[in-house]
Parts: C-alpha cells; sequence; structure tokens
C-alpha cells in the first residue's frame, strides 16, 4: 500500500456483490479491506484477488457480533491506522414470508445483518473514518425499501411482501438519511445504493429469472464510494446513478 492509497472496508466481501466491489476498488488502486465473517471463505476470496495482483487483505468481521466489530476495528486502527471508504455490504434474507406469517426469529435475524450490523459497524468505523480527508459511507440497500414504493399499490414490486427483507432495507435507508444528517457538517459523505437483482447466491437456491450480472451492480456501489463531490450525501441511487426518492 502506498502513502496515498485509499483504504476501503467491504462488509460480506468474500462473495457475491461484496466480492466484486473488492476487486473493483482494488483495480482502481483502492487498499482494500475484505470483511468476512468465515475465514476460510474470506482467505479464499483473498488468494482469489491476490492471484491477480490486487492489493486485498483480509478482516474478520461478523457483523452481529459486537466483540468481532470491536476486534476488526482495533486490528484496522493498527494497521493501516485510517479508513477512507466504508462499504456496508453485508446482508441477508432469512425468510421471505409475508407479515401474516413471519417468523420474529427470522425477522430478528434479518435486522441483525441489515440494520444492527450496519450500525456497529459504521459506529466502530468512524473514529478511523474522521480522520480521512474525505470519507465515504456507502450503504447497499435495496429499491424494495423505497417508502413511495412500499406505498404504492401499482407499483412493480407491490404485491411483494416479504416483510423481514423489505422493511429491514426500510429501515437501512432511514439509517442513512440519520447518519448524512448527522455526519452533513463533517467530511463524511453518506448515501445508499441499489445494486439492482443481481445473479448471486442471495437468500439461497437459484438466482430469480433476470437477475445480473453481480459486477454490474457493483460498479455502482464503486463509483458511489470512489465520487468526489463532497455535497452528495444523504442520497439513495440505482447502481447506474439514476437518482430514487426514499
Amino acid at each position: 500500500m502506498t502513502e496515498t492509497a485509499k483504504v476501503a472496508l467491504v462488509t460480506g466481501g468474500n462473495r457475491g456483490i461484496g466480492y466484486h466491489v473488492a476487486r473493483q476498488l482494488a483495480e482502481a488502486g483502492v487498499h482494500v479491506l475484505l470483511g468476512a465473517r468465515d475465514l476460510d471463505r474470506g482467505r479464499a476470496a483473498v488468494a482469489a484477488l491476490a492471484a491477480d495482483g490486487l492489493d486485498v487483505h483480509l478482516v474478520q468481521l461478523d457483523v452481529t457480533d459486537a466483540a468481532s466489530v470491536a476486534a476488526a476495528a482495533k486490528a484496522i486502527e493498527a494497521d493501516p491506522g485510517r479508513l477512507d471508504i466504508l462499504v456496508n455490504n453485508a446482508g441477508i434474507a432469512a425468510g421471505f414470508a409475508p407479515p401474516s406469517q413471519a417468523s420474529l426469529d427470522e425477522v430478528r435475524a434479518t435486522y441483525e445483518t441489515n440494520v444492527f450490523g450496519v450500525i456497529a459497524t459504521t459506529n466502530a468505523m468512524l473514529p478511523l473514518l474522521r480522520r480521512s480527508p474525505a470519507a465515504r459511507i456507502v450503504n447497499v440497500t435495496s429499491v424494495l425499501g423505497a417508502m413511495h414504493l412500499l406505498t404504492d399499490p401499482t407499483a412493480r414490486w407491490a404485491d411483494l411482501t416479504p416483510l423481514a427483507y423489505r422493511s429491514s432495507k426500510a429501515a437501512l435507508n432511514a439509517v442513512t438519511v440519520l447518519y448524512a444528517t448527522e455526519l452533513r457538517d463533517t467530511r463524511i459523505t453518506v448515501n445508499a445504493i441499489c445494486p439492482g437483482l443481481r445473479a448471486t447466491g442471495f437468500g439461497g437456491g437459484s438466482p430469480p429469472p433476470g437477475a445480473g450480472d453481480p459486477a454490474e451492480g457493483a460498479a455502482g456501489v464503486v463509483r458511489l464510494a470512489l465520487h468526489n463531490d463532497d455535497g452528495v450525501t444523504g442520497r439513495f441511487f440505482n447502481y447506474d446513478g439514476t437518482p430514487y426518492r426514499w
């Protein structure tokens, strides 16, 4: 890592969109810390990227475990000692049941990663981000959490009612706005992005019909992570850069 290289942490970086975000950031010259809950999978991902000559290093990070989050922050504090980009990518879909059939265990598990994990990780990394001359926090969310679509009976996904997932992404969107509001007078921007429906292992099973290339969704995340306009904060974007309404 050079003295001038940006430093990025990507949670859930060992597979899917997170893996492609880590790759593309490294290809852009960023020193990437690949956060992975499973050390073996994390090591395999880092080895594959390092084999291509990319500057990627493993950080064990389970965003649902307070001790793991604290240990990750301590490790980054020791080396490299700062953080310029935080990509809160880790996310799950523990269940797809509608509200009347939703399991509280599945709802809690989904919120633990998609909402509480983002808050815990962001708060732990903020002291490091404050050392950056222009820090970026990017929360990977979904248009399925957009309130204007949740309340529109004519919207494309109006009949899709998985309580745990959609409500967790709506909560994450609110979290994004609140962090952006608190940090608006700092050098830290906070934005959300929907990478689109992608062919990954997310949610288990085979990719749904119409799922696209995860690398394309990741490219949108990377563009937002590397944007140079300090005035862009508290915004919600599609992977292609199109602004979304909250």
